[in-house]
């Protein structure tokens, strides 16, 4: 998976606890070239919610977070994916971000089966 983003800190603006998107964050599912996309539209509210265990270990305001948080989101809500679904983008950007396998895999967990019905 690849993502597109305009320059690092221009994409987004923080808004409290919250997040706005100020450019297209746009992913492509699966391999590069698959031509299947995720496109987040600028203006787009997002946050970086955890169960409060994990904001033990982690900073959610960590801007290494930001663009998986958004893809996930906007996959959940707007998209109206799975949890398991959302999971794959936001797992696949936080590893392009630098995020390592350990934290990646707890994240993944976390997003998966917090609040799960």
């Amino acid at each position: 998976m690849a993502g597109e983003l305009p320059e690092p800190a221009r994409w987004y603006a923080r808004r409290g606890d919250r997040y706005v998107t100020t450019a297209p964050v746009r992913w492509e599912i699966g391999v590069k070239g698959s031509g299947l996309w995720v496109s987040v539209p600028a203006g787009f509210r997002f946050d970086v919610s955890i169960p409060w265990w994990a904001g033990l270990a982690f900073d959610r305001h960590d801007p290494r977070y930001l663009r998986a948080a958004a893809l996930h989101d906007f996959a959940l809500h707007r998209l109206r994916w799975g949890r398991v679904s959302a999971a794959a983008p936001f797992s696949e950007a936080l590893r392009a971000d630098g995020v390592s396998r350990v934290r990646r895999l707890a994240m993944v967990l976390a997003v998966t089966i917090h609040n799960w019905r």
